[in-house]
C-alpha cells in the first residue's frame, strides 16, 4: 500500500481551461481542414482551366486547319482552272484530310456562282461570314447554322466558317465558303468539362476528408502537451499547497514546544520534553525539505549519478538490513531472497530506492505479516520485487500511487508522500520501470527492473532466501 496525499476531484478552472483549450483546437483543425481543401480546390480549378484551355485551342487549332487547306486548295482551283483537281472541290467531303467538312461557292450576294447543286443546302451560305469576307476578303469565325436534319426538322449546328474571295476566269469575283460542324468538338469540351468538374469535386471532398483526418493526427501532439501542460500547473499549485501543508505542521510544533519553553523555564523535563519535539520536527522538517529538493533537481535534471558496475543484490540487502529494527518494532517478518544482479548505477540512490520501497511495505503490513524483498538477475535486465502482506491497492488508486503528496484515502498518519515519488525519479534516471500491481494471495507488489550492466554474465544462482528478520510471535 503506498503513501501519498489525496488526489483532489476536477478543479472547475481546469475544466474551464481544457474546455477552452479543446475548442481552440478544434478552431485550429477546422482551419487546417479549409485551408487544404481550398489550396486543393484552386490548384484543381488552375490546372483544369489550363487543361480545358488547352483542349479548346488544341481541336479549333485542327479545325482551322482543316478548313483552311481546303478553302486554298478550292482557291487555287478556281483561279486557275488548268490545275488537275485533287479531289472534290464542293460538297459534303466524307474521309481524308477534308473530311467532315462542306464547301460551297456564291457570289457577293449568296447566289451559287461556279458549280455543285443548283439549291444550297438550308441555312447556307453564313450571311455574316459572307458579309465580312466581302469587306475584307477573308473571314473566319465560329456561329451557329440552323438547318435540317435527316427527318426534315430544323436543329441548330454550331460550325466554323471560312469564307475566302477567289477570282475565276470565267465566274469573276467569287468567295468559298467551307464550314465545319462542331458538334463532336463540342461534346468532346463538354465531356472534359464535366470529367473536371465531378472529378475536381470528388478530389477536394476527398482532399476535405485527408485534411481532417492528418489534421488530427497532426493536432495530437499538441493537444497531449496542453493537457499536459494543464496538469503540470495543477500539480504544481497541488504541490504548493500540500508542501505548505506539510511544513505547516512541524512549524506549528516547534512554534509550541518554544512558547512551552517559555512558559516552563527552570523546569528541566519540560524543558528536555520540548527539546525532543523541536529535535524531532526539525528532522522531520529536514527529511521534507531534502525529499523536496531530490524532486526540484530530478525534474531539471541536475542529479549527478556516479553511474558504477554495482550488485543490486548487495545494495538491496544493505537497504533491507537498515530496516530490521523498524520491521521488529512493528511486528513485521522481513525476508530477503537476493541474487547477483549487476547492474550500472548509483549505489547510495539505489540503496534509498529499496529503503523507500521496504519502509512503504512495513508501514502497510500488519503486525504478525511479511515483507518480501526478492532480487534476480539476467544478461536483459535485474529484477527487484517488494512484496507486502497488506490490504493491497484499489484499482482506483493505481494510476496515482507515484504521484507527490498522494495518499490513499484511510492511509495512516505520518510519512511526506514523496517516498514514492522520489523512487519512480532514481528508476528513471537509472532508465528502469517501477510498477505496481496486487498479488493473487493478497497484498500489493512493487516491481522494479533495471537494465543489466555491460558484459556481465549472471552466474548461477544460491539456493534458498536469507532471513532479514524474524519478528516475535
Amino acid at each position: 500500500m503506498p503513501d501519498g496525499a489525496a488526489t483532489p476531484v476536477g478543479d472547475p478552472a481546469d475544466e474551464r481551461a481544457l474546455a477552452a483549450d479543446g475548442r481552440l483546437i478544434r478552431g485550429v483543425r477546422w482551419r487546417l481542414v479549409l485551408w487544404s481543401g481550398l489550396t486543393t480546390l484552386v490548384v484543381l480549378a488552375i490546372l483544369g482551366i489550363a487543361l480545358y484551355a488547352v483542349a479548346a485551342r488544341t481541336l479549333a487549332s485542327n479545325g482551322v486547319t482543316q478548313l483552311s487547306d481546303r478553302v486554298d486548295r478550292i482557291v487555287r482551283q478556281v483561279e486557275n482552272p488548268r490545275l488537275r483537281p485533287t479531289g472534290p472541290d464542293y460538297g459534303f467531303i466524307f474521309g481524308g484530310t477534308s473530311s467532315g467538312t462542306l464547301a460551297v461557292a456564291v457570289d457577293a450576294d449568296g447566289n451559287n456562282a461556279v458549280s455543285g447543286p443548283d439549291d444550297l443546302p438550308p441555312g447556307l451560305p453564313v450571311r455574316a461570314a459572307l458579309a465580312a469576307a466581302v469587306d475584307s476578303g477573308r473571314d473566319l469565325r465560329q456561329a451557329t447554322v440552323e438547318t435540317l436534319d435527316d427527318d426534315g426538322q430544323l436543329v441548330n449546328v454550331p460550325v466554323r466558317v471560312v469564307t475566302q474571295r477567289a477570282l475565276s476566269p470565267r465566274a469573276g469575283e467569287v468567295y468559298i465558303q467551307v464550314l465545319q460542324d462542331r458538334t463532336a468538338e463540342q461534346q468532346t469540351l463538354d465531356a472534359i468539362r464535366t470529367v473536371l468538374l465531378v472529378g475536381g469535386l470528388v478530389v477536394v471532398l476527398v482532399a476535405f476528408g485527408f485534411g481532417g483526418f492528418y489534421a488530427r493526427r497532426a493536432l495530437v501532439p499538441i493537444r497531449e502537451s496542453l493537457v499536459q501542460q494543464r496538469a503540470a500547473l495543477r500539480r504544481q499549485r497541488e504541490f504548493a499547497a500540500d508542501a505548505s501543508h506539510e511544513l505547516r505542521t512541524p512549524l506549528t510544533v516547534i512554534r509550541s514546544s518554544v512558547e512551552h519553553l517559555r512558559r516552563s523555564r527552570g523546569e528541566t523535563t519540560a524543558t528536555a520534553e520540548a527539546l525532543d519535539d523541536i529535535d524531532a520536527e526539525v528532522g522531520h522538517l529536514t527529511s521534507l525539505v531534502e525529499d523536496l529538493l531530490l524532486l526540484a533537481r530530478s525534474d531539471s535534471g541536475a542529479i549527478g549519478l556516479t553511474r558504477l558496475p554495482v550488485d543490486l543484490g548487495d545494495v538491496a540487502a544493505q537497504g533491507a538490513g537498515a530496516l530490521v529494527k523498524l520491521a521488529t518494532a512493528r511486528g513485521v517478518h522481513l525476508g530477503l531472497d537476493p541474487e547477483p544482479a549487476m547492474v550500472d548505477g548509483d549505489q547510495a540512490r539505489l540503496r534509498q530506492l529499496t529503503v523507500i520501497l521496504v519502509d512503504n511495505a512495513i508501514r502497510h503490513t500488519p503486525r504478525g505479516g511479511a515483507v518480501r524483498v526478492r532480487i534476480r538477475g539476467d544478461r536483459r535486465e535485474a529484477l527487484l520485487d517488494v512484496d507486502d502482506d497488506g490490504p493491497g491497492i484499489r484499482p482506483a488508486d493505481m494510476p496515482h500511487v507515484f504521484e507527490r503528496f498522494w495518499r490513499a484515502p484511510g492511509a495512516a498518519a505520518g510519512g511526506t508522500g514523496l517516498g514514492l515519488a522520489i523512487a519512480r525519479s532514481i528508476v528513471d534516471l537509472h532508465d528502469g520501470r517501477i510498477a505496481v500491481s496486487n498479488r493473487s494471495e493478497g497484498g500489493a507488489r512493487f516491481t522494479v527492473r533495471l537494465p543489466a550492466a555491460k558484459a556481465w554474465s549472471a552466474p548461477a544462482p544460491e539456493s534458498g532466501g536469507v532471513l532479514a528478520s524474524d519478528a516475535p510471535g
